[in-house]
């Protein structure tokens, strides 16, 4: 399976964000556009602002899982929730792409 990533600014370099391993992390493109520049985002249903995932300090484990065909990913803490949602992480060619690869036996990737 290939996929293009890039890096991204955890912390974006307009919010003072340098350019060094650890403030940096591998996105989709489509993924890094959606966060853009933002560090938080808003708890569905609530005001509340939350941090998005930090990938170089936090587990991925403790805040997001596989659904049960592991084709969308499921926010198991709000962090997880608002990362997914700010990201689009379930958009429909994603949702789409994760069941092709499925079935060959190629997802959900080992963390």
């Amino acid at each position: 399976m290939a996929m293009t990533f890039e890096f991204e600014h955890i912390t974006p370099r307009s919010a003072g964000g340098e350019t060094v391993f650890a403030n940096l992390g591998l996105a989709c493109p489509p993924c890094n556009r959606h966060k853009a520049d933002r560090q938080m985002a808003v708890v569905p249903g609530t005001d509340r602002q939350v941090p998005l995932f930090h990938p170089q300090v936090q587990v991925w484990a403790e805040h997001f899982a596989w659904s049960e065909d592991a084709t969308e990913l499921v926010g198991l803490s709000e962090i997880g929730l608002v990362t997914i949602a700010a990201l689009q992480m379930n958009r429909a060619q994603l949702v789409k792409a994760r069941g092709m690869w499925a079935r060959v036996g190629e997802h959900p990737p080992l963390i």
